[in-house]
Formats: C-alpha cells, structure tokens, sequence
C-alpha cells in the first residue's frame, strides 16, 4: 500500500522526498551526525531544517533545538562497546517541550508515526518534552 501523495487530515503531514533523501544520506553514508526536522504548516510537510556535520557532537545537537517549539530529530550515536567494537545506533527524538503551543504538540503528536514509519533503520525512539528526558547519558543507556 502507498502512501505517497497528498496528505489528508487524518494521516497529518506529508514528508518531503529531500527529509527522506537526506535520512537516507545519514543512515547509508554517515553524511551528517544529525537532522533536525520541521513541519512546514504551509507546505503541509516535513522539512529538514537543519543537519549537523559529523564532526558535531552532541551538545551541538541539543543546542539545536528550539527551546519552546515541537521538532523531529534523528541523531546517529556512535559507540564502543564492552567488547571494544564501534558500534553506532539511530535514534529518533520527537522534541515536544512542555512550553510549546498547545496547537504545535497537537501537529507533532499527531504527524510523528507516519513521518517516522518512512525513516527505515531507526533502533530507537525518545520522546522528551524538556532535555533531560534526552540526555547524552539516556542515549547511552538506550543504546548499550
């Protein structure tokens, strides 16, 4: 079954192909450490609106988000394990403050499955609605 084309009220947003080719450039090719992801309310889709170098590191990713408004975000956690092997893991982050408008959490809450299904190769998901809820040491956690 498809779900490409426009979006109805009940599905929420539609995602845009260049979120997903950008994805796809982090998941297959570690081009980027991390994406951030908006919904363009007018466009009725899921936009990149920022991506991070792999060179930046966590705290550069946090800083990224909006204080006080919902986002997406996927950030691709590298490790080593007990047994000393590099290991890296996919996290997806919806970012949904407690201080944000009530119609955004709204959006994000209600668009997240669908814009998240079409991200194949996620191993894990947070949802934090203030950065403790996203620490570095709850990402570390999750992933070992």
């Amino acid at each position: 079954m498809s779900i490409r084309g426009g979006a109805n009220a009940s599905s929420g947003m539609g995602v845009a192909d260049h979120s997903k080719s950008t994805y796809m450039e982090l998941q297959r090719k570690k081009a980027y450490r991390y994406l951030i992801f908006k919904i363009d309310e007018k466009k009725k889709e899921v936009i990149v609106e920022k991506t991070g170098s792999p060179a930046e590191g966590y705290d550069d990713f946090t800083a990224s988000l909006p204080e006080n408004d919902c986002r997406y975000a996927v950030y691709d956690f590298d490790y080593v394990t007990s047994e000393n092997c590099q290991k890296s893991k996919i996290f997806f982050i919806a970012w949904s403050p407690s201080v944000s408008r009530i119609r955004a959490k709204m959006l994000y809450a209600t668009s997240k499955e669908r814009f998240r299904r079409e991200l194949q190769g996620i191993h894990y998901e947070i949802q934090a609605t203030d950065p403790t809820e996203m620490d570095l040491e709850v990402i570390r956690e999750r992933a070992n």
